[in-house]
């Protein structure tokens, strides 16, 4: 009798909450998640540079683009990572980022991914857990465009930054504390 592993299935993730620079140093210490890429998603420019986004002008929010194993890591389970790491409740703002560019936003590549995510935001909407009402745009899935190289693995590559050191470091130390069960065993 031969055992035969099937080969993983891997699924996708687009997640927009922010700064890319937070969301992907706390999603890279997730068990289960296979690969993170910062990227920008949802404007109507082909091909978009970090400047041309900063700017607000071209409608893109910056995203990560995450790949994970659903056998480690359920996509509920990213996004409520996902809530806790970010402030869902302020429209095209995280803190001092401000711009529809920053905005709380999750593009869902199907059905079942759209159900478990307006589930979760009427769950949390329900049990109060925020003082104001969830703005997270729940949209379907549009072209994901990747960051340029030196957005790669930021916090990682320039953690002494004073903007890593006070906005991106509290989120990576926030979600260690939340859910130190879900932390990838080799970060």
């Amino acid at each position: 009798m031969t055992n035969t592993m099937e080969p993983t299935t891997l699924e996708t993730a687009i997640l927009g909450g922010g700064c890319f620079w937070c969301l992907e140093a706390v999603f890279r210490e997730v068990e289960g998640v296979v690969s993170v890429t910062s990227g920008y998603a949802g404007g109507h420019v082909d091909a978009p540079a970090y400047r041309q986004v900063c700017e607000g002008t071209t409608g893109h929010a910056e995203v990560v683009r995450l790949e994970f194993d659903p056998a480690k890591v359920s996509y509920r389970d990213l996004l409520e990572i996902f809530f806790v790491i970010h402030d869902p409740t302020t429209l095209n703002r995280q803190g001092n980022d401000i711009g529809s560019q920053y905005r709380s936003v999750i593009f869902v590549n199907d059905d079942e991914q759209l159900h478990v995510a307006l589930a979760l935001i009427e769950e949390l909407g329900e049990a109060r857990i925020y003082p104001h009402a969830i703005v997270t745009r729940v949209e379907r899935s549009v072209p994901f465009w990747p960051a340029e190289v030196e957005h790669h693995e930021y916090y990682a590559n320039h953690s002494d930054q004073p903007y890593c050191q006070y906005v991106v470091a509290p989120k990576v130390s926030k979600f260690r504390e939340k859910f130190a069960s879900r932390r990838r065993r080799d970060s």
